[in-house]
């Protein structure tokens, strides 16, 4: 028997920030579920990282980070070359179009196996559609050996918009772990402050950065119509909304100035979001825009009915009238409404959220998101003999 003594392939993982959200914990989940012998992995963030990375210290990761300024900084490119030079990756895998650039400098560093990934859109973009943008994915396209698009609708704009050929292009859904994420056992958790749980209380919650392209200001618009209203139901209505960011300031301010800061907890950034999303009764994403949210799939996990807006992924992730309600974005009434639906009628909120958890087990696990990596993976660093090798060896 022979033994390999190759050292597995080095992956560049080349994104934003490593923070705690949704795209970071997708990309922590994918590095713990890839085999260590076929793939090592390293993280070059542009920015900075938080002690979210503790969760990769048995792994062997090594992270940089640029240190990126805002606004123009040229001097973060030679930063990321010198970092890619040192690593000399196998491949280098590129997220999202803070991370585009990152395919020329790649090049010009040697790295000669390149993956662009799209997770979703930015406020200043949302519909992929800007003409300064389109030219810089369109004069990199050539660059990249493979794409993947984390939702069907990703998908298309790559091929539609970007001018990617289909045979370049995979979809992998995102995964989640359906064990941490479980659906309550029992009573729900007395959590926030004095009195928020009390009164037989339905929690209404939400995860996520608070950033303008979450809207979660739609979303607490919404909630302030519904406790505005005199029936009886809406009085037990609570407000969670988990993250932080910029958008925080604004929603407290819009639940003070209403007199409903008591029937509310924004508790900013939190490490147990399991057993907070256990404690809601309903999960309600208010975006702009969307990829394919790892939020959804928590809840969905977690046995909740989700009120979400029809943008992007999410019209993949929620099935109307079987897991959830779709609503448009920026649309506070039809958000209320959808909400005083779940409220008001409990056993529909149990039937949509036993669905939904149903769905996520069998579509969305954490084995099948990294087999499907892997893969795109496999075949740029493996490709298959070429006809005339076979030939010699028959």
């Amino acid at each position: 028997m022979t033994v390999s003594l190759e050292q597995p392939r080095l992956v560049v993982h080349l994104i934003h920030q490593l923070d705690a959200g949704g795209f970071e914990n997708g990309l922590i989940n994918l590095i713990k579920h890839m085999p260590r012998d076929r793939y090592r992995h390293a993280i070059v963030c542009l920015k900075d990282y938080s002690d979210f990375e503790s969760q990769l210290q048995t792994r062997g990761v090594e992270i940089i980070s640029l240190n990126k300024r805002e606004g123009k900084d040229f001097g973060h490119y030679l930063r990321m070359f010198k970092a890619l030079r040192a690593l000399q990756p196998d491949l280098i895998h590129t997220r999202n179009l803070c991370g585009l650039e990152g395919q020329l400098v790649a090049a010009l560093a040697g790295v000669k196996l390149r993956v662009h990934g799209e997770h979703g859109r930015d406020m200043f973009d949302l519909y992929g559609k800007r003409l300064k943008y389109q030219l810089l994915r369109r004069l990199l396209r050539p660059l990249i050996g493979h794409f993947i698009a984390v939702s069907a609708d990703l998908e298309r704009w790559l091929i539609d918009s970007v001018g990617a050929e289909p045979g370049r292009v995979s979809q992998i859904a995102n995964g989640v772990d359906s064990i941490q994420f479980h659906p309550r056992l029992g009573p729900p958790a007395a959590i926030g402050p004095a009195g928020f749980m009390q009164d037989n209380a339905f929690v209404i919650g939400s995860v996520g950065r608070m950033v303008d392209v979450k809207s979660h200001a739609t979303l607490v618009d919404a909630f302030l119509r519904l406790i505005a209203s005199p029936h009886p139901a809406h009085q037990r209505l609570r407000l969670m909304i988990v993250g932080d960011g910029p958008a925080r300031a604004e929603c407290l301010d819009m639940l003070t100035r209403a007199g409903a800061s008591h029937r509310a907890w924004l508790p900013g950034e939190r490490g147990d979001i399991p057993q907070l999303l256990r404690a809601m009764d309903l999960f309600v994403l208010p975006s702009l825009a969307e990829g394919s949210s790892n939020t959804i799939l928590e809840a969905m996990a977690t046995g909740l009915p989700v009120v979400a807006t029809a943008v992007g992924g999410n019209t993949e992730l929620v099935r109307p009238g079987f897991t959830g309600i779709l609503v448009p974005p920026k649309s506070p009434e039809l958000m209320a409404a959808a909400i005083a639906d779940y409220c008001r009628i409990p056993e529909m909120g149990a039937r949509h959220g036993m669905r939904a958890r149903s769905q996520v087990i069998a579509q969305h696990s954490l084995p099948a998101m990294a087999r499907g990596y892997m893969a795109v993976y496999d075949s740029l660093t493996q490709p298959p003999p070429c006809p005339h090798t076979l030939a010699n060896g028959a």
